[in-house]
């Protein structure tokens, strides 16, 4: 899906450089906050809650979900090593060199691969759980306004991990979750 999104993306003309903005809620510093701030969901509510639970169950789908496409992001990105739309006015600058990490979109993947498998687990008892998708929505339009990334970027990020989130939901057992000692099943929230 993602060479299908930079191909149409490529061939529909949508990627462009958006004037710079670095103010607001668009802040370089939010997006950044927003990051960390869902790492430490991830980690805490997976350790708080355990495995047995269908809500720790799915934190730790989360965490599997975030972890494996960070490293496939970073692989892509050494890989393409397309320029940033601050480096270049030009999206057709590919195969740049270690100086130049545009695509696809990390953050954006951290947002999608964190949201999807709660989305899949609780879309049918939770409608209003869709809202999550705010979150790669925001981060897409916050790095596009500081000029971090180009449009194919982030909707290849987001494609990227809501494959991966999808893939995390549908396993058996999630992988940090089976490596983890038998306690952390349990949770922290047994212990109190």
């Amino acid at each position: 899906s993602i060479p299908l999104i930079v191909g149409v993306g490529s061939l529909l003309g949508i990627d462009h450089r958006l004037p710079d903005d670095n103010k607001g809620i668009w802040k370089r510093k939010r997006q950044l906050d927003l990051a960390y701030a869902v790492i430490a969901t991830e980690i805490g509510g997976a350790l708080w809650n355990g495995g047995q639970t269908r809500l720790g169950r799915t934190f730790w789908e989360s965490i599997d979900s975030s972890a494996f496409s960070a490293l496939t992001v970073q692989g892509l990105k050494y890989t393409f090593s397309r320029a940033r739309p601050y480096q270049s006015s030009s999206p057709h600058h590919w195969f740049q060199g270690s100086c130049c990490q545009s695509f696809p979109s990390g953050e954006v993947t951290l947002q999608a691969s964190f949201v999807t498998p709660f989305i899949i687990e609780y879309h049918q008892d939770h409608p209003w759980v869709w809202g999550l998708e705010a979150l790669p929505l925001y981060d897409s339009l916050a790095r596009m306004k500081t000029q971090g990334h180009w449009q194919t970027d982030v909707l290849s990020g987001w494609a990227l991990g809501t494959a991966f989130g999808i893939f995390a939901h549908n396993r058996k057992l999630p992988f940090f979750l089976s490596v983890m000692p038998h306690s952390v099943m349990l949770g922290w929230h047994t212990d109190f």
